[in-house]
């Protein structure tokens, strides 16, 4: 036999070899790999804008006991009518030493609704801490399958191009003793930079999903992740979009947010209708009279008052600031209404989303993929007794490659598209 077509027949072998055998099993996860939900506990453990919002909770929470005490009492010390000649305390009959208290006092109800405004205010803070949480866990495991989906796509193209490779060797094989023709060779070269293009392409945007994770976990941005590898496993049925409308009604942060603000906001309201109504303020002062010159006891004196503030510029003032309040309370209802629409708009886009991977996976499972391996079979029957071109065999491996990069890519978007509804109603979404 002529050296050459030994050759051939040996890489033949070997490429035969390589497409029974490329894409069995994977690595398994080793130390250092970085699990899902170790990525969302870590997130939520060491985020500034998380801790953020807690603290702005805190400041909110002491508002209300301020809002619902008294204003400060004023205690006043005077010196009345001394005469100026002399400077005598007891000189002059009329002459004091007062020790007063005044203690201004708002209309009854206007401290109990300036602490409930403040209390809604309160409670908005704190659940949009929840809001923040949601939202971040929601990035993180979009993140986090975004970069598995990378990983399982390089791997894909790194057999594909170990595929090539070899299919190159032997095309230059078969054409060097006559029994290939040159496009073959050149078919194949160009399939491999094609797959070097890709991989380029894929690892530029696997640095850019680590480092848009690693911002996630508040790390450096060139901090390597490793992933493990997530088999694709049984996803939950498509819930029921009015169902998941009701869920986000209920129990969204942002809802329930700007819920306690309109509350708040009409708390305003009535307060400002309320400070039409006249604030007073009491006290009261005892004048201390020292005893006349020859020993003669002069009696102390005590005064008692009260004062009532006069709304007499309420049409500029008081009923202006009725229809400010009005008009805050009917912007705060319009965002409401309108965070509520846009709730909305986002479950039906990521169940949209979810029922098309599950569709897409489906369709893969139960038909694509097993169409494909049955291709590829007998496309490697046919080979091995000369009936077909080594090329066609190889592109069915290919195709079945993708479909596979396909099932990945589906796999990936059903998680995040899980993920999304979980932050946008509020639920986690059983998995």
């Amino acid at each position: 036999m002529h050296p050459c077509a030994r050759r051939l027949r040996a890489w033949r072998a070997l490429a035969l070899g390589a497409l029974l055998g490329i894409g069995q099993a994977a690595a398994a996860a080793g130390p250092g790999v970085l699990e899902e939900e170790a990525a969302v506990r870590a997130a939520l453990a060491d985020s500034a804008a998380l801790e953020a919002a807690r603290q702005r909770a805190a400041a909110m929470a002491a508002v209300p006991p301020q809002a619902g005490t008294l204003p400060d009492p004023v205690l006043r010390l005077n010196a009345m009518n001394v005469p100026v000649d002399t400077f005598d305390l007891d000189q002059e009959a009329m002459t004091q030493l007062q020790l007063g208290f005044v203690q201004p006092v708002p209309f009854p109800g206007k401290l109990a609704l300036r602490r409930a405004a403040a209390e809604h205010e309160a409670e908005a803070a704190a659940v949009s801490v929840e809001e923040v949480r949601l939202r971040l866990e929601r990035d993180v495991r979009v993140a986090w399958w975004r970069l598995h989906h990378l990983d399982r796509a390089l791997e894909v193209v790194e057999r594909n191009q170990t595929l090539m490779r070899q299919l190159v060797e032997v095309a230059q094989a078969a054409y060097r003793v006559g029994k290939g023709l040159q496009q073959d060779v050149l078919l194949a070269e160009l399939e491999l930079s094609r797959l070097l293009d890709l991989e380029l392409r894929l690892r530029r945007q696997r640095r850019d999903a680590e480092a848009r994770l690693n911002a996630l976990l508040n790390r450096p941005a060139d901090t390597p992740v490793r992933l493990p590898r997530r088999e694709p496993g049984t996803l939950p049925a498509a819930p029921a979009e009015e169902a998941l409308y009701e869920i986000a009604d209920a129990r969204r942060p942002l809802l329930r947010a700007l819920a306690a603000r309109v509350r708040a906001a009409e708390r305003r309201r009535a307060l400002a209708r309320r400070d039409l109504l006249p604030d007073f303020t009491v006290g009261a002062t005892y004048g201390l009279r020292l005893d006349a010159p020859g020993g003669r006891e002069r009696p102390d004196f005590l005064s008692v008052m009260v004062g009532v503030k006069l709304p007499l510029y309420a049409d500029t003032k008081q009923r202006r600031a009725v229809d400010q309040r009005n008009a805050e309370l009917m912007r705060m209802r319009s965002l409401l209404e309108d965070a509520r629409q846009r709730v909305r708009a986002e479950i039906a886009q990521a169940l949209a989303s979810y029922r098309e991977a599950l569709g897409q996976l489906e369709l893969l499972e139960r038909g694509i993929l097993p169409q494909a391996r049955q291709t590829l079979a007998a496309m490697l029957a046919a080979y091995q007794v000369g009936k077909v071109d080594f090329l066609n065999v190889v592109r069915a491996q290919i195709t079945l490659y993708n479909h596979e990069l396909r099932q990945w890519e589906m796999q990936s978007a059903a998680h995040q598209a899980l993920a999304r509804l979980a932050a946008a109603t509020g639920k986690e979404i059983q998995r």
